[in-house]
């Protein structure tokens, strides 16, 4: 059986360098809280995590969706990774790279690449509905 995979669709970004808002927009295969996309990231090309923002429940008729976070704190030329994480699956969907500067694109990562953020704070603390 595939796993079911969260992709990122879109980003867009307001605000000013070292407190910018993403808006992410997210396509997922949920069907509630047995399988959901629970949260998304941006991340450094090294790995190291920037920004998390937990999803408290499953958006089984709200296909796309989008949600906002921040502040995140990065400059406007930081190369960037925005990816979605999926209960229980994990990593492997459609991952976007850029900067606020230069916009984002769809790029191919391992699903093993920063593996150890599945694991970081902040994490769900369950699902809503």
């Amino acid at each position: 059986m595939m796993p079911a995979l969260a992709d990122i669709v879109s980003v867009e970004v307001t605000g000013q360098s070292g407190a910018y808002q993403f808006a992410v927009e997210i396509r997922s295969p949920d069907l509630g809280c047995d399988q959901y996309a629970d949260w998304w990231e941006i991340f450094l090309e090294d790995g190291t995590l920037v920004y998390r923002r937990i999803l408290a429940h499953s958006h089984v008729g709200e296909q796309p969706f989008t949600r906002s976070g921040g502040p995140v704190e990065i400059q406007p030329d930081t190369v960037v990774l925005v990816r979605a994480h999926m209960h229980p699956d994990g990593y492997g969907g459609q991952v976007l790279e850029g900067t606020v500067d230069g916009g984002f694109t769809t790029v191919e990562i391992s699903t093993e690449f920063a593996q150890g953020l599945e694991d970081r704070a902040p994490l769900p603390d369950g699902c809503g509905f």
